[in-house]
């Protein structure tokens, strides 16, 4: 159990590179901003509601520990977008991801004097600013900040709301909730601006009271003349320092490529025929993109998935090793072969031939998709393999029609206790089928559908062997293979010949325990993690642990020589839902 957790939470730092860093802190900072605007929005109703809301929200961000985590995230997310600038070569989106780069960097600029007057004021001398302090000063005191204050705040929106874009839109729960979340991106901001110009106008009416004045503005929460030299000094080095950073982050760029030129130019060769020379220090992807040749890459190029993959023709010795990312997506999908890397990660400093493996038709690395079902989601589904025995010896000892016939039979048979179930039939392979469990319900239905259907199946086959046994020598025989877990779903083809099916290590791991059912010699293999999550008691089936081909990792599965003895399982299972 030991070996397996320390396995377990190996596997999962592989998968954390600088994007997943930089999400987490993008998290923590979405947190904090939509605490504020819901706060700001207070201000419809009244100063006191402000107040009141002001009070939770700085008890809470201002505990030791959250207040650690915010200014942390603050640091190193505002840090990765400056190393983005320089880092990012080329980009996969025409507008929208120049946009929130832009919109990020600015954030600091704008947000800065707002920081030292309220935050850093209170830590250095004491001051004790909230929001009639803050809202008269920028109402009565200096009415022209009121505009970059209504610009922050749409530009800090905004931002966060396209990278929470770019992270949910392969959710399989996204495009169900988009409008709703539109509906909230659109909302809160506007509330929030409406609660911080009412808030504004009921500060400039009361703030005519000299009595209001020396309770609210006074030294003890403004400060002196001095201290707020001090503060205007530190906030107006902070804007220098910042764009000085920033322009040597351009700076650097423009050494950067003038370094690549000088240093040597690559040739990439696709499997098209067409060649593109790049200087050295591109990603293939960024290659692809930069000369507009056809990528395929759903996430856009944030390792999230292996729709770029490419297969490398020729030595792969001189090749830069894969990055732990890198490693880790393509350990996700069992590409164990060397040759075998990510085009957004891969990095060559020689000439390359190489064949994408999927290949985009018609639609360029740059160009966006038209449905979400075209560019992909990912959602967690349950794959279901089942496979027709001896097919071939059947084909042998009749004439082609009749084969064709019985395996159509069987396929249909399959296919009714699929759908009975509340699957869907995916793909059809010579005599076997992939069947999905879990496009329109949750993880554990999905789990209890695709066991259910896989005893619905044996009960098919059984009736479909009393129809035809004055024809059969002996019985159809099947296997069946269950495997749940993460994938991307999508249209997959070339221009009219688009299917929608599933893509992922779920899917390749169902098809092996399916093969795997030959040399086991049952009839149903099911991963433990379906049992689990479907709830089945932990003797129901027995269990066994397989080696996979492509995972080095063993697995954990439950063996059913009879499929129809799932069936009894039917009942506990409708229980633990209850």
């Amino acid at each position: 159990m030991i070996a397996t957790t320390s396995r377990s939470v190996r596997t999962m730092l592989r998968g954390i590179g600088v994007r997943q860093v930089r999400l987490a802190c993008a998290l923590v900072l979405f947190c904090y901003l939509l605490s504020h605007f819901l706060n700001h929005a207070l201000g419809i109703i009244s100063l006191q509601a402000l107040a009141n809301g002001v009070a939770y929200h700085v008890a809470f961000w201002r505990f030791l520990p959250v207040a650690i985590v915010f200014y942390t995230a603050a640091i190193v997310h505002g840090g990765l977008g400056v190393w983005a600038l320089y880092q990012r070569r080329q980009f996969s989106r025409k507008a929208i991801e120049p946009l929130q780069l832009v919109l990020g960097l600015s954030i600091p600029a704008l947000i800065f004097a707002h920081i030292v007057g309220v935050r850093l004021a209170q830590a250095m001398y004491g001051h004790e600013k909230l929001y009639p302090q803050v809202l008269y000063a920028y109402w009565v005191a200096s009415p022209a900040r009121v505009w970059p204050m209504t610009a922050t705040v749409l530009v800090a929106w905004i931002h966060g709301c396209i990278g929470l874009h770019f992270w949910l839109r392969m959710k399989r729960f996204y495009q169900r909730t988009a409008p709703w979340l539109l509906g909230c991106a659109v909302l809160i901001p506007t509330l929030a601006l409406l609660g911080f110009y009412q808030g504004g106008r009921t500060i400039v009416v009361e703030s005519a009271a000299p009595q209001w004045r020396a309770d609210n503005v006074g030294v003890r929460q403004m400060g002196t003349p001095a201290e707020q030299a001090t503060l205007e000094d530190i906030a107006d080095g902070f804007l220098i320092a910042y764009f000085a950073l920033l322009t040597a982050a351009l700076l650097a760029r423009a050494a950067r490529a003038l370094h690549e030129r000088r240093g040597g130019i690559i040739t990439l060769s696709y499997n098209n025929g067409r060649t593109v020379r790049v200087p050295k220090g591109l990603s293939v992807l960024e290659a692809s993109l930069r000369h507009n040749v056809p990528h395929a890459s759903v996430c856009g190029g944030r390792a999230r998935c292996s729709t770029c993959r490419i297969r490398i023709i020729g030595d792969l010795s001189r090749l830069p090793p894969p990055s732990p990312r890198e490693a880790f997506v393509l350990g996700k999908v069992g590409a164990a072969d060397p040759s075998i890397r990510l085009a957004c990660q891969l990095r060559p400093n020689d000439d390359l031939s190489f064949f994408q493996l999927f290949m985009p038709g018609a639609i360029s690395a740059s160009a966006l998709p038209a449905t979400p079902a075209r560019t992909g989601q990912e959602r967690y589904l349950v794959s279901l393999f089942v496979d027709m025995r001896g097919s071939t010896r059947l084909a042998e000892t009749r004439l082609p029609f009749d084969t064709v016939f019985i395996v159509n039979r069987f396929l249909g048979a399959v296919s009714q206790a699929v759908i009975a179930s509340g699957g869907q039939p995916n793909q059809f392979i010579g005599d076997g089928m992939l069947a999905l469990f879990g496009l329109a319900v949750d993880p554990a239905t999905a789990c209890r559908q695709a066991i259910s259907a896989a005893a619905a199946i044996a009960g098919q086959v059984e009736q479909l062997n009393d129809f035809l046994s004055h024809d059969l020598r002996e019985p159809i025989r099947f296997g069946i293979g269950i495997h749940g877990g993460e994938v991307i779903v999508g249209e997959i083809g070339y221009r009219d010949h688009m299917v929608f099916t599933a893509l992922g290590d779920a899917v390749n791991v169902a098809a092996r325990l399916q093969d795997m059912t030959k040399s086991l010699a049952c009839e149903v293999i099911i991963s433990n993690d379906v049992c689990v999550t479907a709830g089945l008691a932990a003797d129901a089936l027995v269990t066994r642990e397989v080696e996979i081909r492509g995972r080095t990792e063993p697995m954990h599965v439950r063996t059913a020589d009879d499929a129809k003895a799932l069936a009894a399982l039917k009942e506990t299972q409708r229980v633990v839902a209850a």
